[in-house]
């Protein structure tokens, strides 16, 4: 495709994006062919949606908003959220003595459909505010939703950053096509080599958890929190170096975001597209923080309840979304800051405050990953007590070195890159003078990823398709 996409480049950018609109329906037809019309359905009423909304009639503007909310929202709800509500409906009848027959629906959560409905919405929103105009070419903007990098797991692309991409001619240079390769490279190595390697530790303390000791079940946590990382943000890398390679710069969704010094800035730094979205179409809309304490706190608590939502419809994720929230409490009642807004007015920190500030971040981050990661609630809640039990039985396990230590070997790789890297204007991972050793640092790369995918835990997804 790579090939042909090039080749074409001297026709025009039409057959460039007729090519990438088949690749992209080609790439999503691929996981299964029945959902392609889904695909299809959203974007062409997303289209439609664009024109009315562009209307001067603001009444009809707002109508057609809606519209696209509903139409967006509707096809979540029927295919994402239905079981869920239909199920905690049914309960809450039973306890009222009611026996309503509840009827679930027998149906496969349709990949990626949380990214391409939130592409679909934002290009409607930003029509509606004026920042764009609608686009005229229906396979332009049908590649804007299905553009197969950010597909089954994001960035989520705003529409006036990546249509004008689309809609411009694209050349190829050997640095660019540089930088992607790093991107790429990176991207699967972080997934295939860290990740995938602390998947079989991971897997086995949430399953296990009550019979293993307090400073397993706290490595266990540990070792998702960078699991997680390694594997969305590898996601991530490797959907930006393929979109490169196509002459696309997208969104960064990712920033260090181990390294925040307090909860706001965490969500500065990580999936930055979601948190942007959300606090561009949800947060400021809802007045932000310009009403006063109570107001900022209660669109807080919707943002991130909905966010957990967002992740999946269990309880878990949604108790997921509300511990983070009630972290923004105490920054919010000093009046600080708003939501993923920095505060300018403190001064710098020391190195040691903010070496503190970043663990205590980390640790309450790592906190929450075991609500993310437990099948129920119950589950997590039964995870942080067996944690706390069995540290108050044998407090001097943390003074002894635990035999699960290995586990953390993967971890450190991504902390020293992370280090590296966050340094730079360029992705440039190893910086020798020596081209050949750069090289070679590559090489050996790629021959790990290649062995990880032929003899390791190859059958593992990204975790954040099955959203």
């Amino acid at each position: 495709m790579f090939l042909l996409y090039w080749g074409l480049n001297k026709k025009s950018i039409a057959w460039q994006n007729g090519l990438l609109l088949l690749a992209s329906y080609g790439f999503y037809a691929w996981w299964s062919w029945k959902f392609v019309g889904l695909l299809a359905l959203s974007t062409i009423l997303d289209y439609l949606y664009g024109f009315a909304v562009a209307s001067h009639n603001r009444k009809k503007a707002k109508l057609f908003v809606w519209l696209s909310v509903i139409n967006n929202l509707g096809i979540l709800a029927i295919f994402k959220y239905y079981n869920f509500f239909a199920a905690q409906l049914s309960i809450l009848m039973q306890s009222l003595g009611l026996n309503i027959p509840i009827y679930l629906l027998d149906i496969v959560l349709p990949i990626g459909i949380s990214f391409y409905t939130f592409h679909g919405m934002s290009y409607v929103f930003d029509i509606y505010r004026g920042k764009m105009q609608p686009v005229k070419n229906i396979v332009d903007y049908s590649l804007f939703v299905s553009f197969f990098p950010l597909l089954v797991a994001g960035p989520i692309e705003r529409a006036a950053h990546l249509l004008p991409q689309i809609q411009t001619k694209r050349h190829f240079t050997y640095h660019q096509g540089l930088i992607a390769g790093r991107l790429i490279i990176w991207g699967l190595f972080k997934k295939v080599v860290l990740a995938d390697s602390l998947a079989p530790f991971v897997d086995d303390c949430f399953r296990n958890y009550q019979t293993l000791d307090g400073t397993t079940l706290i490595i266990g946590s540990i070792a998702f929190s960078f699991q997680i990382y390694g594997d969305f943000s590898g996601y991530s890398d490797i959907a930006s170096g393929v979109a490169k390679l196509l002459g696309f710069d997208i969104i960064r969704n990712f920033n260090f975001p181990y390294f925040s010094k307090n909860i706001n800035e965490f969500w500065r730094r990580w999936h930055i597209s979601l948190s942007s979205w959300f606090r561009d179409y949800l947060y400021i809309p809802l007045a932000g923080s310009q009403k006063g304490v109570i107001i900022t706190l209660r669109n807080v608590f919707i943002v991130f309840l909905l966010s957990g939502l967002w992740h999946g419809s269990h309880w878990h994720f949604i108790a997921w979304g509300l511990l983070h929230a009630i972290a923004f409490v105490p920054a919010i009642l000093m009046n600080r800051q708003g939501l993923f807004q920095s505060d300018t007015r403190r001064p710098s920190p020391s190195k040691t405050t903010t070496v503190f500030s970043i663990i205590v971040t980390f640790a309450f981050v790592s906190l929450a990953w075991i609500f993310f990661r437990a099948d129920t609630t119950h589950m997590a809640l039964d995870y942080l007590q067996q944690i706390g039990s069995s540290l108050m039985h044998e407090p001097q396990q943390l003074l002894r070195v635990p035999n699960n230590i290995a586990a953390l070997v993967f971890i450190v790789p991504i902390i020293l890159a992370d280090m590296r890297l966050r340094k730079q204007t360029e992705h440039r991972l190893f910086t020798s003078k020596n081209s050949l050793l750069n090289t070679l640092a590559y090489l050996i790369m790629g021959i790990l990823i290649l062995y990880g995918m032929l003899n390791g835990e190859a059958n593992n997804t990204f975790i954040y398709f099955q959203f």
